[in-house]
């Protein structure tokens, strides 16, 4: 075939035979295009890009996922399940190692099916022996393409489903090996390669700052929980009322909140209690909260003064404070001793109303005119409610974080605390707290308070 050249300038386009003069480009021939062989390589390579470069999308879109997780156990199954999909494996697990670093404290297995899993039931958990102990002892990537083949494998227990690849790649943390990442079973059937080990390991670097943060975030949060804890009172004896409290915290970190509940016996022989919350989820909010329920038990403790002024004498005290006073809801209620019966004398300032479970399980709100909060408007005048209470009857105050649902109506969590309440009519007054704030209503972005007081029976002071 004849090999036709760049004519020189003001050429005639005729063949040329011969070398082409210096500087002249050729065209080249069909003939000259590579070989089948180094398409193929080609063609292995431009795969291999696109391969990369898509495992770098899904891996950037992996550590967003990972470092968007605050709680620790939901960190370390996210890791897994990311390296799962990552390199396309059926099994992954997080072996977490103890504090010597010596054996495996907490295994966390993903991918196994519900009767993979009923297989295994009994069966102890992994404690770091064969390849999960060579891993713990080496700590550099391992890749096997046959596990039963491997002169340190010490088999699987019976109902293991069977696997025969493994990758396994260390996670640190601040320097230290926190645990071991396990992938088995690609699904494609082929065993890890170098690909997938690059992958899990930058994966692991991330996952070590998303485990640290983890921490760092429970530590926080358990030091708020803490403090928070200090300022809450502990009930004091109360008999011949039983009584019970509890409170939990909002799921932010360091959301130290405003709520707070508090109980005291009066001279008189009735028991008053009180349920609050300061707006806000800080420390602010805290401080004002620990300030209001000193000035109020100071309050409350006058005998001669009926809920709605003690209410009233406090808001007043709160505008003529130094600084800008806080926003707060507070219901205080006394439980006293009237015409041989309970009676309950409440005054509300902007909270929800107080719930009264009967012996027999029937509850009831007792809905009246709620009041605007502290700080609001000192001068207006606030009410006070009365209701008699049988003997062995439960007064439930509560802070609106057992209650409100985001984008539902009220009406739905105060008829679920209800039916909780109902439910645990006849427990003692502690357990029925804490059932109060395991009911299924908020999604933890509040903090929740809740008092019960129970009234005995008629004793002497009872009918003087």
């Amino acid at each position: 075939m004849t090999e036709y050249r760049q004519n020189p300038p003001g050429g005639d386009g005729v063949p040329q035979d011969g070398a082409a003069p210096p500087g002249e480009v050729p065209y080249t021939s069909l003939l000259d295009l590579p070989l089948s062989s180094d398409l193929d390589r080609i063609g292995e390579q431009l795969h291999a890009l696109a391969r990369a470069q898509s495992t770098l999308q899904e891996l950037l879109q992996a550590v967003v996922n990972i470092t968007g997780e605050l709680e620790l156990p939901m960190v370390l199954r996210r890791i897994v399940r990311t390296a799962m999909d990552l390199v396309g494996a059926r099994y992954g697990a997080m072996g977490v190692l103890d504090a010597e670093g010596r054996l495996l404290d907490e295994f966390i297995p993903l991918g196994l099916t519900a009767k993979e899993l009923a297989d295994l039931d009994g069966v102890e958990l992994p404690r770091g022996r064969g390849l999960l102990g060579h891993l713990i002892h080496h700590p550099e990537p391992l890749r096997v393409r046959d596990i039963s083949r491997h002169p340190e494998s010490a088999g699987f227990p019976p109902g293991h489903p069977p696997m025969s690849t493994l990758l396994g790649v260390a996670i640190s943390v601040r320097g230290r090996i926190y645990g071991n990442l396990y992938l088995s079973e690609r699904r494609d059937g082929q065993p890890f390669d170098r690909h997938d080990e690059g992958v899990i390991r930058a994966l692991a670097g991330t996952a070590g700052v998303a485990i640290e943060n983890a921490r760092l975030y429970q530590q926080v949060r358990n030091n708020a929980v803490q403090f928070q804890r200090l300022l809450l009172p502990r009930l004091p004896d109360l008999r011949p009322f039983l009584a019970g409290a509890a409170y939990r915290p909002a799921s932010a970190p360091a959301a130290v909140g405003g709520d707070w509940y508090d109980a005291m016996l009066l001279p008189d022989g009735a028991c008053a209690a009180v349920i609050g919350d300061v707006v806000g989820h800080d420390l602010r909010a805290a401080a004002d909260m620990s300030q209001l329920r000193n000035m109020l038990r100071a309050l409350y403790h006058d005998r001669n003064a009926a809920p709605g002024t003690s209410l009233t004498r406090l808001d007043r005290l709160m505008q003529a404070a130094p600084g800008e006073a806080p926003i707060a809801t507070v219901l205080l209620a006394r439980l006293e001793p009237a015409d041989g019966a309970w009676q309950l004398r409440w005054s509300s300032a902007g909270h929800p109303p107080p719930l009264l479970v009967l012996p027999d399980g029937r509850v009831r709100y007792l809905d009246t005119e709620p009041g605007v909060p502290l700080g609001v408007s000192p001068d207006l005048p606030r009410c006070d409610h009365c209701r008699a209470v049988p003997v062995d009857s439960t007064v439930v105050l509560y802070t609106d974080g057992l209650v409100e649902i985001p984008g539902q109506p009220l009406d739905r969590g105060l008829d679920a605390l209800a039916v909780t309440a109902s439910r645990y009519a006849g427990h003692p007054p502690e357990e029925m707290c804490r059932a109060l704030l395991d009911h299924p209503p908020g999604n933890g972005h509040d903090d929740k308070a809740v008092i019960a007081l129970r009234t005995p029976p008629l004793t002497g002071y009872a009918r003087s």
